[in-house]
């Protein structure tokens, strides 16, 4: 038998480098020293013979070799994955690591407080959830979830839908009594609005659907942001009109510090959690979506009051 075989832990450090091309960056995010990497990398190149990585002292590539090591460490490190997490489901424990992303305030104020709620619950499961301004592959990136707002979903990832939830157009009273309120959607190109940079959304294209019927309008405004809280916030401040999520914007609506504008308009922006179809049968996402079906539509119910 063969005992001249990289370690598990080996193939988890060698993927993380591959996936961050990056030494420093892949011991941050394993928790460990770069010297400790380094160490472990040339434990597995000296293992298999080959040189995995092709580093100068500003970049690290990835070799031919490496790309090869990299296809199987990765299917190696699923199988495994999917080992614990069967025999963990048989003890109803899902157990390990499960990484997950979203956007910024979705993830503070929705995402973060469910799993929080998860762990609770299962506390051999560990969660690293990391929030961005811009739409990420979650596959390549080594992401297992990505809890996502809005429709638009790569052919190659699983979505699985969480929740409903559409954005509207709003404004401060204040704003309607200088400015008036828009008489169609073409007439937002009258009016300042507060663009979002946020994700996948395309910049300065609002689509809205009133009932079957979609338009596309080109809107601008002096002030724009990749941080949807500063446009609203900007919006309260009678700024100009805003397109942001119901469960966002809803208690500002309920308490009068926004007003809708033009109610018929929706965008739908239903909640997602989307994952790479080589986690379908994974459990540790299995009961992650779950938990999240479950609680996301209290949790947006909950913060619109």
């Amino acid at each position: 038998m063969n005992n001249n075989l990289p370690l598990t832990d080996d193939l988890r450090v060698f993927v993380t480098v591959a996936r961050r091309s990056s030494f420093v960056a892949a011991a941050a995010e394993l928790g460990v020293s770069a010297a400790y990497v380094t160490k472990r990398v040339k434990i597995m190149e000296g293992t298999l013979g080959a040189a995995l990585f092709n580093r100068t002292t500003r970049r690290v590539v990835i070799t031919e070799d490496g790309e090869r090591a990299y296809h199987w460490a990765q299917k190696i490190l699923d199988d495994m994955d999917h080992l614990m997490e069967d025999i963990s489901t048989k003890r109803q424990s899902p157990r390990g690591m499960l990484r997950v992303c979203s956007s910024f305030g979705f993830g503070q104020n929705i995402v973060g407080p469910a799993l929080s709620q998860l762990v609770e619950k299962y506390p051999a499961l560990q969660i690293r959830f990391e929030v961005f301004d811009r739409l990420v592959d979650v596959g390549a990136e080594g992401f297992d979830l990505d809890i996502r707002v809005g429709d638009e979903m790569a052919p190659h990832h699983i979505a699985r839908q969480l929740a409903p939830n559409h954005r509207v157009l709003c404004a401060a009273p204040g704003y309607v009594q200088r400015h008036g309120l828009p008489s169609s959607l073409a007439d937002l190109a009258n009016h300042p609005c507060l663009i979002i940079k946020e994700r996948d959304h395309p910049f300065g294209l609002w689509k809205l659907r009133n009932g079957p019927d979609e338009q596309t309008v080109k809107v601008r405004g002096p002030l724009s942001s990749n941080h949807g809280e500063i446009a609203v916030n900007w919006a309260v401040d009678g700024r100009g009109i805003v397109l942001r999520s119901l469960w966002d914007v809803g208690p500002l609506l309920q308490s009068g510090q926004l007003v809708q504008v033009l109610p018929q308009y929706t965008q739908e922006a239903n909640l997602w959690a989307v994952f790479p179809a080589r986690l379908e049968t994974s459990a540790k996402v299995r009961v992650c979506v779950e938990w999240l079906q479950e609680r996301l539509p209290q949790a947006l119910l909950l913060h619109r009051r």
